[in-house]
């Protein structure tokens, strides 16, 4: 605990307040009212790894669900629209851009996803950039787990954020 009463961690042996618990260390939603609007954008990556041949199913379209890669990408898309009504204490912010892209990775083998969210707002987009990641990882796991429910979605990963108080970090 702080000084002054509120929450803390020690991060990388720094303390750093932990900003959705109050002094009493329930959970909050933080107030961003006196924050200034600014440009803010985030970039998450994720992936899902399968067994070569449920990966030659998806590149040779014959998934019983469709389009694979374009489904997972609406699905991430809308997904990131609906954050704060999946993520308890995030924010509802007007979104300017929503860039999801879903490709096959013979390396791994398996799916690769990005996610570029951008606002003009008080808070940040990284929640809705992670939530596009996530649930297009959960799409593509839907549209083929009746070829192979041994998929492994992993590695899901805020790559970078841009603005805000906390200014730019670029983790990749």
């Amino acid at each position: 605990m702080m000084k002054d009463g509120r929450y803390s961690a020690i991060i990388f042996g720094m303390e750093q307040e932990l900003t959705h618990l109050d002094h009493e260390g329930k959970a909050h939603m933080v107030d961003i009212g006196d924050k200034q609007i600014s440009e803010r954008w985030a970039v998450a990556r994720g992936e899902v790894v399968m067994r070569p041949e449920t990966l030659q199913a998806i590149r040779e379209g014959i998934t019983k669900k469709g389009d694979l890669l374009n489904v997972a990408r609406i699905g991430g898309i809308l997904a990131a629209k609906r954050t704060a009504e999946l993520i308890p204490l995030c924010h509802p912010l007007y979104l300017d851009q929503i860039e999801v892209d879903v490709w096959i990775d013979e390396a791994l083998p398996g799916v690769q996803i990005q996610s570029k969210v951008r606002t003009r707002d008080k808070t940040g987009v990284e929640m809705e950039a992670l939530t596009a990641v996530s649930v297009a990882a959960l799409t593509v796991y839907d549209m083929v787990k009746a070829v192979e429910k041994t998929m492994r979605i992993q590695n899901i990963r805020l790559v970078e954020k841009h603005g805000g108080q906390s200014g730019d970090i670029v983790n990749e």
